[in-house]
């Protein structure tokens, strides 16, 4: 049997890919990617924090093929989750949306007791699901049409360089926040890839950058995550810290987290390639978008009531223990008074110890009599040296203040 010609495959794939709402589409050969190098040097910095996946696939990354055997090309995707509802709740729990100064970014007040979410888990369903029934579809395309064709389809699971290929094959270049840029579309797209191991009719790489001697991103970082231009320090970054890390976040670090209760997009809305976006792109469904949620209401789930509410859902990913932690943190930034019965009650009966610890650090940043009268009865009782000393330390910041 002879191979697919490469342009057929590759225009009937494109078209079948725009009708899934993919509106960034372009092919590139499977070749070892540019950055690899740079990836190896970046996970040997430490920069990628406790993401252990990461060196243990190191190999697998030098290559495609370390997704598919075989693999001649790969198929580069883009799904918008850039809506007209996105603008609307952010106008009301986010001022620092559209706005282009980094100091108001870097310090956004949403409404006392919510927690900001970012932008790419608003929506109820996970976007791995979703992608995932949409490459299923042009995979079960191409196998019916080219049953010869042995192909893949990934969402950020598998060891692929994503924004090398989606630069390879066109689709943007990576920017300063290491993020892929698009000229029409910003940064607000997840990346998906069809591995094949046959030829497809490829695109031009995307050669230029188009960041300029722009810096808006770097300087609006609240925890300072970027040592240098594309070069990403997970252990300082809002997203790492809120949905990968386990165990409590470093002390240094926590009141940066802000409000954020899941994830961070700072260094997107300041990018003024943003304001190209376009709703009418999005692959979103827009139904029960979510852009805060209540962190009193969180508190107070226990594991059923936490795998019920999240399981189908991206913020599963921090596990409760991840959930709850970051709600005593943010509510810590917040100092509001309202908020002490809740930690009181994680620290006192909570079973988890990063849970007791959070609160114990939260009640020291709300303080008042209520806060430390909280602290001061838990500490005899408290058997975790952790957590002990969260609730000394709180304790001192106390006693240096007045209330």
């Amino acid at each position: 049997m002879s191979p697919p010609d490469p342009e057929e495959l590759t225009q009937s794939l494109k078209s079948l890919a725009s009708e899934e709402k993919f509106f960034l589409c372009g092919a590139a050969p499977a070749i070892r990617p540019p950055h690899y190098d740079f990836f190896c040097q970046w996970l040997d910095r430490g920069l990628a924090g406790s993401m252990e996946y990461l060196p243990k696939r190191r190999a697998a990354y030098a290559h495609p093929r370390g997704v598919l055997d075989h693999a001649r090309s790969v198929l580069m995707l883009g799904a918008s989750y850039y809506t007209a509802e996105d603008q609307e709740a952010s106008a009301e729990h986010d001022p620092a949306f559209g706005v282009q100064s980094p100091e108001q970014v870097s310090s956004p007040q949403p409404r006392t007791g919510a927690g900001r979410i970012a932008r790419y888990a608003w929506a109820i369903d996970d976007y791995h699901d979703w992608i995932h029934s949409r490459l299923k579809r042009l995979m079960a395309h191409v196998q019916l049409r080219w049953p010869e064709v042995n192909l893949r389809g990934v969402v950020d699971t598998a060891p692929l360089l994503e924004r090398d290929f989606a630069r390879l094959a066109g689709l943007g270049w990576v920017g300063k926040n290491t993020m892929l840029i698009n000229k029409r579309a910003g940064s607000y797209f997840f990346l998906a890839a069809l591995i094949l191991d046959a030829e497809l009719q490829y695109d031009l790489p995307h050669e230029s950058d188009h960041c300029g001697s722009c810096t808006r991103c770097l300087t609006a970082c609240p925890t300072q995550a970027f040592p240098e231009p594309g070069v990403l320090d997970a252990r300082r970054c809002i997203s790492y810290l809120t949905i990968e890390h386990r165990g409590p976040v470093p002390i240094e670090l926590r009141s940066g987290l802000g409000s954020w209760w899941f994830g961070c997009d700072v260094c997107q809305d300041v990018c003024p390639w943003n304001r190209h976006a376009d709703p009418r792109n999005s692959a979103v469904d827009t139904a029960g978008l979510q852009s805060v949620v209540d962190l009193l209401e969180l508190t107070a789930l226990d594991d059923v009531a936490f795998r019920q509410r999240f399981r189908h859902t991206p913020m599963w990913r921090s596990k409760r223990t991840g959930a709850i932690r970051n709600a005593a943190y943010v509510l810590g930034n917040q100092k509001d008074a309202a908020s002490v019965p809740a930690l009181e009650r994680l620290l006192c009966h909570e079973t988890d110890a990063v849970l007791r610890g959070a609160a114990a650090w939260a009640l020291g940043e709300i303080g008042g009599q209520q806060a430390y009268s909280a602290l001061a009865r838990q500490h005899p009782l408290e058997s975790d040296p952790e957590v002990i000393g969260e609730i000394e330390q709180a304790m001192a910041r106390l006693n240096h203040s007045s209330f």
